[in-house]
């Protein structure tokens, strides 16, 4: 019995030695941060052993829980002007661990058919645009910078506070009716693919030029889980890559299965993010 006893104790031990913690990622509610998340995820889990927790929640809390210690994580971090308020605020409890995109841009998108090119000219359009911008979650960093944009250009137009989701689909119902339509817009994200849009030109460049997508992490983060932050330091998608992974998950039902389906497509390309492999 004692052996038995004595048996069941080191493995238990090792067990508990050989263990691997919890990684816990946070996502906010936009396209290409919902399809990095679950990919990240399902690598994690699928071929490194990983449990992965994903939390959805407004930018703003993000920030917050991570630099709180809460999270682990955030691969949709808007670098160097979307988001900047947020590394002055929190940059000293965080850590950069790069970036996973490159050439990301925001700005007022409008259908191709809108036959206006810049934010200008919405003014003098208003009535077609029921005098409102359909925007997204309210802390998302689009958001402030488009009261800003709002404030430089003197529009006479509402910023209406919404989701991605739901801004996506007033987007579509809009075209399917040919009508016009501003929203608050950012590429990557499938809705490029999917219609012809455009970005209205910004001569102000209230909404600044292209940045990159970052990843990151809470203090220390390196430290606690040295091979996950090697993995996520190494996740990189360029364009075409982020552009077929969000519509694989766009047009399922499981984002997982969707991620699962884009890995086999890529094996290549996953194999140089993990680390040992």
């Amino acid at each position: 019995m004692k052996k038995i006893i004595l048996f069941l104790f080191i493995t238990i031990m090792a067990l508990n030695v050989f263990a691997k913690e919890t990684v816990k990622l946070a996502y906010a509610n936009w396209a290409e941060g919902i399809a990095m998340t679950n990919l990240a995820k399902v690598i994690l889990e699928d071929e490194m052993g990983y449990d992965v927790e994903t939390t959805m929640a407004d930018p703003g809390l993000i920030f917050v829980s991570l630099a709180q210690g809460n999270q682990d994580a955030f691969l949709d971090a808007w670098l160097p002007i979307t988001h900047e308020a947020y590394i002055k605020q929190f940059g000293d409890k965080l850590t950069d661990l790069g970036y996973n995109f490159e050439g990301a841009r925001i700005g007022l998108v409008v259908p191709e058919y809108v036959n206006i090119n810049s934010i200008e000219e919405l003014n003098n359009s208003k009535d077609k645009f029921d005098s409102q911008i359909v925007g997204i979650d309210a802390g998302a960093g689009i958001m402030s910078t488009t009261y800003s944009a709002i404030d430089a250009y003197d529009l006479d137009l509402e910023l209406i506070e919404s989701s991605g989701p739901v801004m996506t689909a007033s987007l579509a119902n809009a075209i399917d009716k040919k009508e016009w339509i501003v929203v608050t817009g950012w590429q990557p994200h499938w809705k490029f693919a999917r219609f012809d849009l455009k970005f209205l030109d910004d001569p102000k460049e209230v909404y600044g030029k292209a940045e990159n997508l970052h990843t990151m992490a809470r203090r220390n983060f390196i430290i606690d889980m040295p091979e996950v932050a090697q993995f996520l330091t190494h996740f990189y998608l360029n364009s075409q890559q982020l552009g077929s992974l969000m519509d694989m998950i766009s047009n399922s039902d499981d984002a997982e299965d969707a991620a699962r389906e884009w890995i086999k497509q890529n094996k290549k390309v996953v194999e140089n993010w993990i680390p040992n492999n």
